[in-house]
């Protein structure tokens, strides 16, 4: 899969997951991301996905994960964390993904290679 934020391109693999199949079935897909907490970027997906969550207790940066069904969350940090995710996938090269998700809402779009 291939993640782009501006001029910035982001290699990704899809997770083995029920969830990251239906989401190969929506891309291309653009969507208007939203920043929480200063570590991931998150949006509403079009529709709900399969789910099989887990508590994956540390969270990478690169991370792709579904949350509550609905929502992809691309995370730019590390840290762990109590919550439960369904694994979409994983960025590749995060070196300069904090840098090009920046502050705020932003557009990234999600097509596969």
């Amino acid at each position: 899969m291939q993640i782009t934020i501006g001029q910035h391109r982001f290699a990704a693999d899809l997770a083995d997951t029920a969830a990251a199949a239906e989401l190969r079935e929506l891309l291309p897909l653009t969507l208007n991301m939203a920043d929480h907490l200063r570590n991931e970027k998150h949006a509403e997906l079009p529709r709900a996905l399969s789910r099989n969550d887990s508590r994956p207790g540390r969270i990478q940066a690169g991370d792709i994960m579904l949350y509550g069904g609905s929502t992809i969350v691309v995370f730019y940090e590390s840290f762990d964390s109590a919550y439960s995710y369904t694994r979409l996938g994983k960025i590749h090269n995060v070196e300069n993904l904090k840098t090009a998700v920046g502050r705020g809402n932003i557009e990234m779009s999600f097509s596969i290679e």
